[in-house]
């Protein structure tokens, strides 16, 4: 296998036959390695058979980012073939199924975390708990429970740093006493509030569905947010088409919220449309202690100066779209489309060198935008100003904030989990397939 698996970033996908044997391996290893089984215990035989377990539950496997073909997220995650190392593992189990020890109704259950003693020291366990949150919450529990030993000092550690409590009066005794712990999602602010901060140019209802339109510009505008059942929905699914069609767009469709009729899925995939990008919802409170201070500029450390200004200028609409590409009237018109303050740091040579946007709603700011020059990158700079957006939310009033991240960006779950953004929803953009491009899984 090539590559430098000791210093490439890290990502967690789904595992694929081929990594089973690895996976078993691994997990049997690392029990052993941390005296957590003797060699010889029965157990050991359970932990290796990885095979068992991802039929009957899901396994997740880190990899070092580059190393195999497996796409990192959406239905057909971990189909493709790869000959990557797996570096570590974690297993979800649902309620009533048979790796499931203490996980009731609406929750679900972490087990089998095992990081390779060879690539320790890297946050694999973070990365790992973290991935297997946020697919938790994609699978609709609120609340992910474990068991663990008072002797996994290193677990507990991690499983502290993302925010699972204690549950003594869930306790439990086999061979040894467990110590239980559960993690519970926070409240997410719900599609209608995450699209009042980015607001496309039109919006026209169909049949209670919101059609966002955009002339194409970013999906987050131009897509549809269905939350109603309708009586004809093939009937409304033909009115949005039609509506994509004059305005020059192509259809874009918002499903995995609460809401959304029960038949849509099944309609588009009648159609042909195919997963596009999966987005996690990441949300943490504003501490109010930020709100002391500030101004219209601001020092972000190391000579780096912030302004602030209620409207984005020529300046920093070019930053922002340097990294996504696009032109730069239309998407002013998004950003500007709902009030927001804008954030733009200066470098020590006068060089504009990042910026991000924060847009309040209600009692929610909504942090997009974020972009770092690449010259600039790798110095704290993007992780420095978006504390430096939650303080200015802050001040405006603000006590959570949330973010819509694509859930295969490593570079940015990493960023915002170190942050104490914790995974709140997750949806999916379904549009029809691009004319050539290779069919779905």
């Amino acid at each position: 296998m090539s590559g430098d698996v000791g210093t490439a970033p890290v990502r967690v996908r789904r595992a694929t036959a081929a990594d089973l044997p690895q996976v078993g391996d691994l997990t049997a290893r690392a029990y052993v390695a941390d005296a957590l089984v003797a060699a010889d215990h029965w157990y050991v035989d359970e932990l290796r058979d990885a095979a068992a377990r991802a039929a009957r539950a899901t396994v997740l496997v880190a990899v070092a980012a580059g190393t195999d073909a497996a796409p990192g997220s959406g239905p057909c995650a971990g189909t493709a073939p790869g000959d990557a190392r797996v570096l570590g593992t974690i297993t979800l189990a649902a309620p009533g199924s048979p790796y499931a020890e203490i996980a009731r109704p609406g929750e679900l259950e972490l087990r089998m975390l095992a990081v390779d003693p060879e690539a320790r020291g890297r946050g694999i366990a973070d990365r790992l708990v973290g991935a297997a949150l946020r697919e938790a919450v994609a699978d609709g529990a609120r609340d992910v429970v474990l068991s663990t030993l008072d002797t996994m000092h290193a677990a507990h550690r991690v499983y502290a740093r993302l925010g699972f409590a204690a549950r003594p009066e869930r306790d439990w005794t086999d061979e040894l006493t467990m110590r239980v712990h559960v993690w519970r999602a926070p409240q997410a602010p719900g599609a209608l509030v995450e699209a009042a901060t980015w607001p496309p140019p039109r919006v026209v209802d169909v049949d209670g569905w919101r059609v966002g339109l955009s002339g194409g510009v970013t999906r987050r505008a131009g897509s549809t947010i269905a939350l109603v059942d309708v009586a004809d929905l093939p009937g409304a699914v033909d009115r949005v088409e039609a509506l994509y069609r004059a305005d020059g767009a192509t259809p874009v469709f918002r499903l995995g919220d609460p809401g959304n009729p029960a038949g849509l899925a099944a309609e588009l995939d009648a159609r042909g449309y195919v997963h596009g990008t999966v987005t996690d919802i990441l949300v943490r409170d504003v501490d109010p202690s930020w709100a002391t201070g500030g101004g219209a500029v601001a020092d972000l450390g190391g000579g780096v100066r912030v302004r602030v200004a209620d409207q984005p200028d020529d300046a920093w609409l070019d930053l922002w779209l340097a990294g996504k590409g696009g032109a730069r009237e239309p998407s002013r018109q998004i950003v500007t489309g709902a009030p927001a303050a804008y954030l733009t740091a200066t470098d020590t040579d006068g060089t504009d060198v990042a910026v991000i946007r924060a847009a309040p709603v209600d009692d929610w700011v909504a942090l997009s935008c974020l972009q770092v020059v690449p010259a600039a990158r790798r110095r704290g700079l993007g992780r420095a100003l978006t504390r430096e957006a939650l303080a200015v939310a802050a001040r405006r009033g603000a006590r959570r904030a949330f973010l819509q991240v694509e859930a295969d960006n490593v570079a940015a779950l990493t960023l915002y989990a170190a942050l104490g953004f914790a995974p709140a929803h997750r949806y999916v953009y379904r549009e029809p397939p691009v004319p050539g491009a290779p069919g779905g899984c």
